[in-house]
Formats: structure tokens, sequence, C-alpha cells
């Protein structure tokens, strides 16, 4: 199978990521079903990068219906170590307006109906999670999107709800009171996945409306998100095309051993069913607890 060691997770409005040469296609079968799509793996700047788009081609997915864990289980088993997600955002502040891009630091999960694990049957793992986004990763997509152009906002607290209906007024009202800089639906678990499975993760949140607690501007609709969100998608290529080249290096942060010391139940209790199911993210560690 293709290898890549960057992952692209497009959003809304992002289907196809131009630039990538020398394609291959893909779509591996995981233990928890099909991607979304098949996973397109090319060359940016002699980068191998798997792009995957969220909601399949031609937007066909509901936020709850997005196969999130095999999406992240296939970028895994492609040797993927770092994902940029793109992510179609409310603006829950004044100052965040629509057209602006906006690197998150938290975020607050009010989903309801998502796999957001990958453990259970007969292994118990806690992540810690305190910070979801890789500030190495977040600090690299910062820096171009300034690059190009574009109003930043760097750091700030994204608000992730089941969908698909937009929030009522009051939600919005409640959100913002709670100090939150953006509203989507996207951003969970595929954070908390990524992270299970010790994959950098972060996100270039495109901002298209003001949400619904805005009193002068427009209620947020999805014609409003259409047409704003269209004009952010071409910056959000060339960011990308620009990142890339830099996550090259040895990574640092702690996303790379999210695992190290997460797994509580003892090597030799683990099902092995579940052992092999788990192989790609826990083999580096239960085989040495087993002896296998």
């Amino acid at each position: 199978m293709a290898e890549a060691k960057i992952g692209v997770i497009g959003g809304s409005g992002l289907y196809e990521m131009s630039g990538l040469v020398d394609l291959q296609k893909v779509r591996p079968n995981t233990p928890n079903g099909l991607p979304s799509d098949v996973i397109t793996i090319g060359q940016i700047e002699g980068i191998a990068t798997a792009f995957l788009p969220r909601h399949g081609r031609g937007h066909r997915l509901l936020p709850n219906e997005v196969p999130t864990a095999a999406n992240i289980y296939a970028l895994k088993e492609l040797g993927v170590e770092r994902i940029i997600s793109v992510s179609a955002v409310g603006s829950l502040k004044e100052e965040v307006h629509p057209l602006d891009i906006l690197v998150p630091d938290q975020l607050i999960d009010r989903t309801k109906q998502r796999q957001s694990t990958f453990f259970g049957a007969g292994l118990v793992a806690h992540i810690g999670f305190a910070d979801p986004f890789c500030p190495a990763l977040s600090d690299i997509l910062a820096e171009e999107t300034n690059n190009v152009g574009a109003t930043l906002h760097k750091g700030g607290t994204y608000v992730v709800i089941e969908g698909p209906a937009f929030s009522t007024r009051s939600e919005s009202f409640l959100y913002k009171s709670w100090g939150a800089s953006i509203i989507g639906m996207t951003a969970l678990p595929e954070a908390k996945l990524a992270r299970e499975a010790e994959i950098c993760y972060a996100t270039l949140a495109l901002v298209t409306d003001f949400d619904t607690w805005h009193e002068t501007e427009a209620s947020v609709s999805v014609e409003l998100v259409i047409g704003n969100l269209t004009r952010n998608v071409e910056r959000s290529r060339e960011i990308i095309r620009k990142a890339v080249p830099r996550l090259t290096g040895e990574r640092n942060c702690s996303c790379a051993t999210a695992l190290k010391d997460a797994l509580v139940t003892t090597g030799q209790s683990i099902p092995e069913a579940t052992r092999q199911r788990l192989a790609p993210l826990i083999g580096k560690y239960v085989a040495s607890a087993t002896g296998a």
C-alpha cells in the first residue's frame, strides 16, 4: 500500500486538493469500515500527502454520519503522522469575521452520537487531552495563514455541536457566554481519535458566518455558508501547499507518544481480537509488554 506522512482532511467545499502530482488512489477497509471516500495520495513539493474529503465528494455525509474512526485508522495505516483538518465554522465573537481564518487551541464537545474512542472490548486507555490540538502543527498553520495574507486569529475555543441543524439563538448566546470563539460540527471526534492514534492534529477553521447570536447580521444559512466558504477554500489550499514542506522533521511534541502511559489494561489481559484490531495503534507498546 502507498504511504504518506502528511494527511489532509478536507471539510465543506474542499473535496479535492489541487497541486498533488503522481497520484495514487486507495480506500482501505478498516476494522471500523470504509473511510468517507477514496484517499488520494500525491506529492506536494516532493512530500507524500494523503487527501481525504470528510463528507465524501459531492458532500454526501451528515456530520454524524462521517466514519471518523475509519478515516483516522486508514490514515494511520498509510503512515500519516500529521493531519491538517479544514473545517467551516461560525463565529461567536464580534472580532472574528466571516472570511477570517482561526487556528483553535481548545475544544468543547457537545456531540451526542459519535464513536469517540478506538478502545474498549477488553482494552482500557485514557489519553491526555488537555491540549487537543498539536501546538507545533498549529504554529506552522498560523504562520502560513499570515503569509498568504488572510486575517488570522491564533488560538480560541471551538464548540463542536452534533448538527445537522444550526444552533438555536439561545444556544448560540450560551456558547458565546462561555467565551468560545467559533462553532462547528466536525472537529470531534477527529481530534480525540487522532490523539489515540498518536497523530498530530490541527485545524484551519474557515469562518463563514456569525452563527445566530449576531443582531445586525443575517442568520446563518446554507447559502451564506457556501458563498463565504467558496471564497476561503482556495486560500486554505495555498496555506496547505506552503505548510506541507515544513512538516518533514522529527516530532518533538507529546502527540507522538500519547499512548505511552495511557494503556491501563495489562498486556496479557488484552483479548487477542482486540490486540489484532488495534495493532497499528498499540503494537509498539503491547508487543513489548507481552513479549510478542
